[in-house]
């Protein structure tokens, strides 16, 4: 494969002279050191005195699309390991008061409970190809929380995602769902006849995703302007998801988009991830056994107590009310992303206090929403206040699956 790195925001990089057509919808992995940015097979320093231009990268052909209406967008995306905290105020932001004997199940530290904070691996933006500084993420998504940062595009864009797997021992990818890609961008590891290029990331290593956007990726007829996919690692799907790697795609119509990609018809966009996050099935379970309670996943084990703790029931990485608040402005189109994950406890049903949406054409407060599902609505705020948002499932609304916004 000879497409290098990608060197610049969108589409400047490095292709042997000649090359150029084999490097089209390319991509490609190594292991590399945490300053070394990848071309191909080599390190770019390794071919600084080759016979190597700077090249504007052609896109993909793209069916149902003309040369000039697309563009390509890259992300350098990594995942690294933190200690996330689902309760990072500390107190129970629904009812405005300290954590009581019901909640402590799940959030307080004990010597059969974990408590509140994890060690997970979340996706993560960073300015260029160094991986040396994050991207600052805009106060407007800060409600994302442990999601990945939103990759949006539009119909016949090119998403190019420069990878860096920053885990210390644990093997990641990241797979989307919804866009076009080769098996070399599927991000996915079984027997399904190719190499591992792509499958599995080693710790330290690199990979590049070229993802290009047709229109089955799009909206579809009954669809509003956007709407959205996901990507998640997929080396181990259910321990890496439950580990935390999860982020959005927003796929806006090429005529609707404005050229960052977003919705031009809309004032506001808002992503939501509903699921139990299942500490039980994380890479990290016996890790944060270890530090955060002193005892062994053995010991442990034996105590019923002790899984039940670690079912986390959270609306983006936070429980009781504890994500960031958003604040919307009354009149203006605000366009929600739902995004469900997990398992058979996993049967959300996502409900706007003071508001309603639509769906499909569809009037609705309240939408059904199941593993791995993905939905679309939009909602014009018109009830002045502060409300709640939360799942309707009488379990999940115990366990602390809620969360506010506000309408001004």
């Amino acid at each position: 494969m000879a497409a290098c790195a990608v060197l610049a925001s969108f589409s400047v990089i490095l292709i042997p002279e000649g090359e150029a057509a084999k490097a089209q919808g390319t991509s490609q992995s190594r292991t590399g050191s945490a300053n070394s940015p990848v071309c191909g097979d080599k390190l770019c320093s390794e071919i600084a005195d080759s016979p190597w231009q700077h090249t504007q990268r052609s896109a993909p052909q793209i069916d149902g699309c003309k040369s000039h209406e697309g563009q390509t967008r890259t992300f350098y995306i990594a995942a690294d390991e933190v200690v996330w905290d689902y309760t990072p105020t500390g107190i129970n932001q629904i009812r405005g008061h300290e954590f009581g004997e019901d909640e402590g199940v799940f959030v307080q530290t004990a010597e059969n409970q974990i408590g509140s904070k994890y060690k997970k691996a979340l996706y993560r933006q960073y300015t260029d190809g160094s991986f040396s500084e994050l991207e600052q993420r805009a106060l407007e998504w800060e409600h994302l929380g442990i999601l990945g940062p939103v990759i949006h595009a539009k119909v016949c864009d090119t998403i190019v995602v420069v990878f860096r797997n920053n885990a210390a021992e644990i093997s990641y990818s990241m797979h989307p769902h919804g866009v076009f890609y080769e098996k070399d961008s599927e991000g996915a590891r079984y027997n399904d006849g190719t190499s591992d290029a792509g499958d599995t990331i080693p710790p330290g290593g690199e990979h590049t995703y070229v993802w290009p956007v047709p229109l089955r990726a799009g909206p579809g007829p009954n669809d509003p302007s956007s709407i959205v996919w996901m990507y998640h690692s997929h080396v181990n799907s259910v321990m890496d998801t439950s580990s935390g790697l999860v982020g959005p795609i927003i796929i806006t119509a090429k005529d609707m988009a404005d050229k960052d990609g977003r919705p031009a018809d809309v004032d506001r966009e808002l992503v939501s991830l509903f699921t139990v996050h299942d500490e039980n099935s994380s890479h990290y379970l016996c890790e944060n056994a270890e530090s955060f309670t002193g005892s062994s996943c053995d010991e442990l084990s034996k105590d019923g107590n002790f899984e039940e703790g670690n079912l986390m029931h959270g609306i983006n990485g936070y429980v009781y009310g504890n994500q960031p608040v958003p604040e919307l402005k009354k009149g203006e189109n605000v366009r929600w992303y739902l995004i469900g994950m997990g398992t058979e406890v996993d049967l959300h049903t996502p409900h706007w206090h003071g508001q309603t949406a639509l769906w499909n054409g569809m009037r609705v407060d309240v939408m059904e929403l199941l593993p791995a599902s993905l939905k679309t609505v939009d909602l014009v705020p018109d009830n002045v206040g502060t409300w709640m948002f939360h799942c309707h499932v009488n379990d999940h609304i115990s366990a602390g699956m809620l969360s506010l916004f506000t309408v001004a």
